[in-house]
């Protein structure tokens, strides 16, 4: 049990590296030309485009035999 707890802690640890690392936050923030409404799309986008990744680092975690 502890071990599918190890497991689901480093996925979701993974997970948000991920997203915060794909955050391009100083570029927008500092930006007086980008709206909310900008950056509310920005942000959707750059989840979209992380789901796959996360997806395969979930998978890779759980059957490090797919990796060969």
């Amino acid at each position: 049990m502890t071990d599918k707890k190890k497991k689901a802690k480093l996925i979701i640890l993974l997970g948000v590296i991920w997203v915060v690392i794909t955050l391009p936050l100083p570029w927008i923030i500092n930006n007086p030309e980008v709206s909310s409404e900008q950056f509310n799309i920005i942000l959707g986008i750059i989840g979209i485009l992380s789901i796959p990744f996360i997806v395969l680092g979930v998978v890779w975690t759980l059957k490090p035999e797919l990796t060969t």
